[in-house]
């Protein structure tokens, strides 16, 4: 075979043709070039040299890229449908449920199980991830959500029927928040949410409804969260921040309320009140309207036992023992209450903020309170105050380094973990700052430096000042962050109001790199914000557009026509850009 192409090679060499030089085509006969017939004879060798045996091994593919091409069935560049585009640890398959055997995605990588869905909310925690599909419906994901039984990746509805708007995660519970201002709780794990049929839960319809007969029984246990007093007509719960241990509710009139998740909810002073009362578990029947309540006080570490620090030779005290340590706190029904924060009343609240341990709010005239853990300084009352707790609300200075003439008011106050983020306006100087303090050992205070403690808060490296201009104004206009998202773990995603005209809104991240949640294919930390760019070097643009068609997480098709945006959320160690309805 070999021979017989190297004869026909050779023959159609012989022929006359054309072949393209410097000064046009010209036209050759009669005798072969040595070099044509040099070619013709290299071909050959090269055929017979070629040989592939049937036991050869097939071409090895890194094992990093052949899983990730494995999940990335849905093309980036698709723009006639929704992707959720993910990067970071997937250690506990939060990112990609389906894809456990991934441990990372190093670079933005599109995930195919929520292709074309919208959400109204998603949340991640370190082992346990959850979702609001745009029906309103909760669905639970991750490694510390499946049971030995059921590890099939797939993610599993566990609150239907609730309209529920937005969604916060604790290690060990789920709060829901209904669009009619009802706060409701489920347990993180689906073997403690295991409900017997037939045994209704407090929070759910009547024992007479009919919803047995046609198969919508609850088969989940939740319990709902209710306000200590009676809230005025017309007024419900607007919105819900989590902490570790603690949880804050705001009202549509400005109330704002505490709920201890546990009994460490208080160890740090971030309920902002200490007495309370919650269902006496020592009673054999505990449920219900007519159940029996005990009054207990969660008291901050540093009032219980004032010399925890200080050197055994120098203590003159010893704690005694607190009644709350013989209470369990692992039940979702441990505490059912929201209580009404005391020092709080009668200032009119506009946004609420948890950290790690510590508590924000932000009042009506643009200042901030802060309360809690203190210890890196992430409430922002200066490098000079060197308390490690904070138990009453005090106010945050935001205008230390600004102008007498310069008027400061804060947008947005962003906690997770003991970082702290404040967008502030400067007006005066027309431009908005965003300041960071607390422990910034991984960069997380974007100011180029890695700083464990910053009481100060100081303003982050390229989101700050930054101004565009605007054509339908012929001037010069500040660039606000858009939304702020801050890990618990240190790094943050910031995404910039900018002209979507121009395509998209830019998203900025710094801070902790180990698992590759900043999505630059690196793994060392960055102190400085920086425009995340794809792998060919574009500008990752977060988009806002009509989508042709939304499906629930039931891959049933919901509504044509949605406006839906981007939105970017910074977990443990990994992050994900994922379509919100608008």
């Amino acid at each position: 075979m070999f021979r017989q192409a190297a004869k026909g090679l050779l023959r159609g060499s012989l022929k006359g043709r054309s072949y393209s030089t410097g000064q046009g085509s010209r036209r050759i006969s009669g005798k072969v070039p040595g070099v044509l017939l040099a070619s013709a004879f290299a071909a050959t060798f090269a055929l017979n040299s070629a040989v592939v045996y049937n036991d050869a091994p097939a071409e090895q593919v890194p094992e990093q890229k052949k899983k990730a091409d494995d999940v990335s069935s849905v093309s980036m560049e698709d723009q006639d449908s929704l992707h959720t585009t993910v990067w970071g640890s997937n250690k506990s398959g939060v990112l990609d449920p389906k894809a456990v055997d991934v441990d990372s995605f190093r670079t933005p990588t599109v995930v195919a199980w929520l292709h074309n869905v919208a959400l109204r909310d998603l949340a991640l925690h370190q082992k346990h991830a959850a979702c609001v599909d745009a029906r309103g419906d909760v669905y639970q994901w991750g490694e510390g959500f499946f049971s030995a039984e059921n590890r099939d990746g797939k993610p599993t509805l566990t609150l239907r029927g609730k309209n529920i708007v937005s969604l916060q995660l604790t290690e060990g519970r789920v709060y829901a928040l209904s669009a009619s201002g009802k706060v409701y709780v489920l347990a993180s794990d689906a073997a403690t949410q295991f409900l017997p049929v037939g045994k209704p839960t407090p929070a759910s319809t009547p024992w007479w409804s009919t919803g047995w007969m046609w198969g919508e029984e609850e088969d989940v246990d939740f319990a709902e969260v209710t306000p200590n007093c009676q809230l005025t007509w017309g007024e419900k719960i607007t919105s819900i921040s989590a902490g570790e241990h603690h949880l804050l509710a705001l009202t549509s009139a400005g109330r704002t309320f505490a709920h201890p998740v546990t009994k460490d909810a208080n160890a740090y002073g971030q309920l902002g009140l200490r007495k309370l009362d919650i269902p006496d578990h020592s009673e054999r029947m505990h449920v219900g309207p007519h159940a029996a309540r005990k009054t207990i006080e969660l008291v901050p570490k540093s009032i219980t036992d004032p010399y925890a620090k200080s050197s055994p030779y120098t203590r003159t005290s010893t704690p005694s023992a607190n009644q709350v340590e013989a209470i369990a706190d692992t039940s979702i029904r441990f505490c059912d209450k929201l209580y009404e924060i005391p020092s709080l009343k009668g200032i009119e609240i506009v946004q609420i903020a948890a950290g790690g341990r510590s508590s924000f709010a932000v009042t009506s005239t643009g200042r901030v309170l802060g309360w809690g853990a203190n210890e890196f300084g992430q409430i922002g009352l200066g490098n000079n105050y060197k308390s490690d707790t904070v138990v009453i609300p005090t106010e945050v200075v935001l205008w230390q380094y600004t102008s007498n003439k310069t008027t400061s008011q804060c947008l947005n106050v962003t906690a997770g973990g003991d970082l702290t983020c404040f967008a502030v306006e400067r007006k005066g100087e027309e431009n908005i700052d965003v300041l960071m303090c607390g422990n910034g050992q991984y960069g997380g205070l974007g100011n180029n430096l890695y700083t464990n403690s910053q009481g100060a808060p100081l303003r982050a490296k390229n989101v700050s000042g930054r101004q565009e201009y605007s054509e339908a104004t012929k001037s010069l206009h500040a660039i606000a962050p858009y939304s702020i998202s801050v890990s618990p773990s240190g790094h943050v995603l910031l995404t910039l109001n900018a002209d979507m005209n121009v395509g998209g809104r830019d998203l900025m991240v710094w801070g902790k790199n180990h698992d590759s949640e900043l999505g630059n294919g690196k793994k060392g930390s960055s102190p400085l914000p920086s425009a995340l760019t794809t792998t060919d070097g574009q500008r990752f643009m977060l988009m806002a557009r009509t989508a042709k068609q939304v499906v629930d997480l039931q891959r049933k098709l919901w509504k044509r026509g949605v406006k839906v945006e981007q939105r970017a959320v910074a977990g443990y160690g990994n992050s994900i850009v994922y379509w919100r309805l608008c």
